[in-house]
């Protein structure tokens, strides 16, 4: 039997993992892939909260025992049958750095017989410690499309409010380009204007040129 596992960070959309498991597989063989999919530290103490629910915790699974038995004793198979619908797991306790790791159901018959690694999204959690924010997870009013954000500025003269303005305006494509396009005219319009200018004589060809 195979599982499905999505693996998240807490608060942050653009980020996940989708994991396909073999229920005989043991915690620490899904461990070690993780550790090496998501580039993990090596040399921490690793810690798997099994939780049923939302606030629930059923049992603690780490490399010593504490109680339900170690990492490399206990199968996924052995956690759904008591009851963990998902885990916090503790990639480096110490400073309690963690991802979630959400039992999902079971996978359609295929042949998986270690932890593989099916879907991402996103940078690896240790991206998002630095800084990264993806696009999912900015305020909604950085949500734009930069040619949007330039078309809004060069009508609003900037600022957020100018820049929403702009954007709420109906009708408005191609309008900048019908301004420059208006201003060329004119000034092509001036032009003409001045060949008659006072003082510049006018000739039909009925009149005699005197070379």
């Amino acid at each position: 039997m195979v599982y499905v596992y999505r693996v998240t960070l807490t608060g942050i959309k653009g980020f996940f993992r989708i994991y396909h498991v073999n229920s005989e597989n043991t915690l620490y063989s899904f461990h070690k892939q993780m550790r090496v999919d998501m580039e993990f530290p090596q040399d921490q103490q690793i810690l798997f909260k099994g939780m049923a629910g939302k606030d629930e915790v059923v049992a603690r699974y780490g490399l010593i025992d504490l109680g339900a038995g170690t990492v490399d004793e206990v199968t996924l198979a052995q956690t759904v049958k008591a009851g963990v619908t998902s885990f916090v797991y503790f990639y480096d306790v110490t400073n309690k750095k963690s991802v979630n790791v959400t039992f999902e159901g079971e996978a359609p018959d295929e042949a998986i017989f270690t932890p593989t690694l099916m879907d991402i999204k996103g940078p690896n959690p240790i991206e998002f410690e630095n800084g990264y924010v993806a696009f999912e997870d900015l305020p909604d009013e950085q949500r734009h499309l930069p040619s949007e954000s330039d078309k809004a500025r060069a009508k609003s003269g900037g600022g957020l409010a100018g820049l929403l303005a702009a954007l709420d305006d109906e009708g408005d494509e191609g309008s900048l380009d019908e301004d420059i396009e208006t201003s060329d005219d004119e000034e092509e319009e001036e032009d003409e204007d001045n060949v008659f200018e006072e003082g510049v004589e006018i000739y039909d060809g009925s009149e005699e040129l005197s070379l």
